[in-house]
């Protein structure tokens, strides 16, 4: 069975940091695309960013120059490091793995219910 397990995520003040890792069973990042989404009330579910099997990577605007996406093959972990955190990051962040690329849309409608491996997401709350 494949797992997806997130952890990381909290409470924390407006230009706070926070590291969100993603640990993966049943499954290895090594031969997959990696990203994180994630999801406010009432919004869309957003990509935030993806490491892909080449090991570049992308970044929703939003976040460029404050996040930072990697994974580690050698422990089957994915991190997103989030730096400057603002009030407007506030969401619940998901972990996704699926070796097609094709599967990787900016924008769903609902987290969780596409294609791919997906963890059961954790909260990150910045207050301002």
């Amino acid at each position: 069975e494949v797992q997806l397990v997130e952890s990381g995520g909290g409470s924390v003040q407006a230009g706070g940091s926070l590291r969100l890792s993603c640990t993966a069973s049943g499954f290895t990042f090594d031969d997959s695309f990696m990203g994180w989404y994630r999801q406010a009330p009432g919004n869309e579910c957003e990509l935030v960013s993806l490491i892909r099997r080449d090991g570049t990577t992308y970044y929703t605007d939003s976040v460029k120059g404050r996040f930072t996406i990697s994974q580690d093959n050698a422990r089957n972990t994915g991190y997103l490091q989030m730096n400057s955190l603002k009030p407007g990051d506030t969401s619940v962040y998901y972990c996704r793995a699926d070796s097609r690329p094709w599967i990787w849309s900016g924008r769903l409608t609902h987290c969780r219910t596409a294609l791919g491996y997906w963890g059961q997401g954790t909260q990150v709350t910045v207050s301002s």
